[in-house]
């Protein structure tokens, strides 16, 4: 169905085959378990609406305007229509065609208002990259514009060497007065662009940003306590969010559990430990262990007790999932777990 969906889009309208990138093996189910996963949602607008917005912004990188949306709608229906036969007719049909009307008009909207306060993306220079471990770097680039981010967000990176194809990365620092962002980079296998930012980037290098997104951020009107859960290169937005409290001059107690599978996993230990020792609010426990779905979760179990704090997961996504289960399970309600399941949602079109 995906292979068919991107044959109609691409042969009826071969101009747009330039936006996508070269091979679309990465890209393949991307846009369409976007669409699919919105359509779940299209009853449930306090989901749907933010998710809409936040692709219709975040899609201007990819050249995207107002007239592609028709030839989507039109690509989404064929496709549909062929593979959901037996399902398949003018009831269906309509309803899918007001979906779509809706999700495609939000997505719209939200772009024509983006537009007029950001650019569709931001040329970044690399000005520093520190190889911490053989497969991991802090990167360090200089947007040409200002770049307004809130700590705990994240962002899409592009690279000179993989044109049109973008990758998820958290800030891992709050605001800085010199206006430069940090990334925490870890070269995945067959990473395209982790490996090219690990192996490749260089201080004069320059990279596309797109916008901000990302929901994992400080509450300034509580003082209720944080635990953090970081694992891997997850542990970068968390020392972003440490680094906001700071800032505000608060005095709320913020738990970090940091975990990896090895100590050589543990790359930025020395940087949280130093901000321990500054900050007598703060206290930071390393995990080490092959199982860090189970083990994170578990060394939080054994601390406590956690019932009036706020809880903040950043990892891979079977640590968050093991992770968000287990803070239910130590009894923190739902709504004051703070995650992006930047895989899942997000991810899926980005």
């Amino acid at each position: 169905m995906t292979s068919y969906f991107y044959a109609l889009v691409f042969t009826g309208h071969p101009e747009v085959r330039g936006m996508f990138p070269a091979a679309m093996d990465v890209q393949r189910d991307r846009l369409l378990k976007a669409l699919l996963t919105a359509a779940e949602h299209i009853d449930d607008p306090e989901v749907l609406v933010p998710y809409l917005r936040r692709l219709g912004a975040g899609h201007r990188k990819y050249g995207t305007m107002a007239g592609h949306y028709p030839v989507v709608g039109e690509a989404l229906i064929g496709a549909l229509s062929r593979y959901a036969q037996q399902t398949w007719g003018p009831e269906t049909q309509a309803a899918w065609v007001r979906a779509y009307t809706v999700m495609s008009q939000t997505m719209i909207d939200a772009a024509a208002e983006d537009e007029v306060q950001s650019p569709a993306w931001w040329n970044a220079e690399v000005v520093s990259h520190d190889l911490r471990t053989p497969d991991i770097a802090v990167l360090t680039v200089r947007p040409d514009q200002p770049y307004a981010f809130l700590a705990g967000q994240y962002t899409s990176l592009e690279t000179p060497w993989w044109p049109r194809v973008w990758r998820h990365y958290s800030f891992a620092s709050a605001p800085r007065a010199d206006g430069l962002l940090s990334f925490h980079i870890k070269a995945v296998p067959a990473g395209w662009v982790s490996n090219a930012l690990v192996r490749h980037a260089r201080p004069g290098d320059v990279l596309r940003l797109g916008p901000p997104a990302g929901s994992m951020v400080v509450d300034h009107s509580t003082d209720n306590g944080m635990l953090c859960l970081g694992g891997g290169t997850g542990i970068a937005p968390i020392k972003a969010l440490i680094e906001d409290v700071a800032e505000h001059g608060e005095r709320r107690p913020v738990e970090v559990f940091f975990g990896a599978r090895s100590d050589g996993g543990l790359y930025d230990k020395d940087t949280l430990l130093g901000l321990q020792r500054s900050y007598p609010w703060l206290s930071v426990r390393p995990v080490v262990g092959e199982g860090l779905a189970a083990q994170l979760p578990q060394a939080i179990g054994e601390h406590g007790p956690w019932s009036s704090y706020d809880a903040f997961v950043s990892g891979p996504p079977g640590m968050i999932r093991s992770g968000v289960s287990e803070l239910k399970r130590i009894g923190i309600p739902g709504d004051r777990i703070r995650f992006d399941a930047v895989e899942e949602l997000v991810a899926a079109a980005g």
